[in-house]
């Protein structure tokens, strides 16, 4: 039987010509309509896949080996861009302004896309489905809880979903995962601070908002520094700061908006609950009044032991043990994959893109960040290994 790696090899020039085409076209949550397009391009092709379309307005389900009474698998990619303008200068730049892929999801899809391909042509050594999740809007705009709610995880019910993420901390050749949470909750939040306008000039006459608005921010950062146990994690960032119109006015309103991220919900709602007290009773002791809303997000993301556990266990036969990290810190990012999370065994791995021998690598969400192309082969590799291996091992 051919070796998986010449299956991959023989279309991986097509692969990098696709990646580029994804990376030079990007497109914001819910408006991957030429991005879907490009990817059923090569999906209509591939012999035996039942594909859905529309799945969350431009999600795509592609499903191979309906016919398989074996455990059923997923695979999922994410398909959105950010609102970033490309620094990076590469002849595939996007040519979209202020539009870029810098989180690693046109390599996501291409990878995912080179599985379907050398597992349609191995249908035959599939013991139970495969489902090839192409999601939109994971930037922040819940796509994977729209795609579980359209029923991507049914028909046929999905045992266990699996998902790779571009790391560029880990180099080139690795594969770092845990068991347990991995990700964090995300709740946004706004405070709206309420004051007296006044003239500049006279500010005994006001209640002076961008004052009171000035020293809530600097006590909320005392949750995660004296609030939080040393031993857990939490984060409250704000991000933005919106008041005033003139340079001899003092606004009547200021307005603060930002994130917290925690990894465990009991921290998240401590969190939130002091973040309230701080804003409140602060305002108030400059005699102003504040207010609170909250926006939750995401979940927290955990990954099931099993699930975690196979991937591990797959990883180590194809990379070898001192390639794979098995406990990898987790991180304060938030990942809409916790809406699948939720419901069935599911774990969130990452793969190391930073070029072998480099000491650093532009980070996710950079202007100058871009997916290694290096590594495609090996993405598309763990994924075929992971489907092939699948009903073998799971549930053992």
């Amino acid at each position: 039987m051919k070796d998986l790696r010449e299956d991959i090899d023989s279309i991986l020039p097509s692969l990098i010509e696709l990646r580029h085409e994804l990376h030079a076209h990007p497109e914001l949550g819910y408006q991957e309509h030429e991005t879907a397009r490009r990817l059923l391009d090569r999906l209509e092709k591939l012999p035996g896949v039942v594909i859905r379309t529309g799945v969350a307005e431009t999600g795509i389900v592609a499903t191979l080996g309906t016919d398989k009474s074996g455990p059923c698998i997923a695979l999922r990619a994410d398909m959105d861009a950010l609102p970033i303008q490309e620094e990076t200068g590469r002849h595939y730049a996007s040519q979209n302004a202020g539009c870029m892929h810098a989180c690693g999801h046109d390599g996501h899809m291409t990878c995912l896309i080179g599985a379907a391909t050398v597992l349609a042509g191995r249908a035959d050594e599939l013991k139970g489905p495969v489902k090839f999740i192409f999601q939109p809007a994971e930037e922040g705009g819940a796509g994977g809880k729209r795609m579980y709610q359209e029923g991507a995880l049914k028909d046929p019910p999905v045992d266990a979903i699996f998902a790779l993420h571009a790391w560029p901390t880990l180099e080139a050749g690795t594969l770092a995962i845990r068991p347990g949470p991995i990700m964090a909750h995300v709740t946004d939040f706004e405070i709206t601070v309420h004051g007296a306008g006044t003239h500049a000039a006279m500010p005994h006459r006001g209640i002076d908002t961008i004052l009171v608005a000035s020293h809530v921010v600097v006590a909320l950062q005392s949750i995660a520094a004296r609030n939080t146990d040393p031993t857990d994690s939490a984060v409250v960032t704000v991000g933005t700061f919106n008041a005033g119109t003139a340079t001899n006015i003092i606004p009547p309103v200021a307005r603060l908006r930002g994130t917290i991220r925690a990894l465990t919900n009991k921290t998240k709602v401590a969190t939130k609950e002091r973040l309230r007290q701080i804003a409140e009773q602060t305002a108030a002791a400059y005699r102003g009044r504040a207010e609170v809303e909250f926006i939750p997000l995401y979940p927290g993301l955990s990954n099931d032991p099993a699930a975690a556990g196979f991937v591990a266990e797959v990883a180590y036969d194809v990379l070898g043990a001192q390639a794979v990290i098995a406990d990898e810190p987790p991180t304060l990012g938030g990942e809409d994959f916790a809406f699948y999370a939720r419901s069935i065994p599911a774990a969130f791995w990452w793969l190391g893109v930073r070029p072998k021998g480099a000491e650093t690598y532009p980070g996710l969400h950079q202007p100058t960040f871009d997916f290694n192309d290096d590594v495609i082969a090996l993405g598309v590799r763990l994924h075929c290994e992971m489907a092939l291996r699948f009903a073998a091992s799971w549930g053992k």
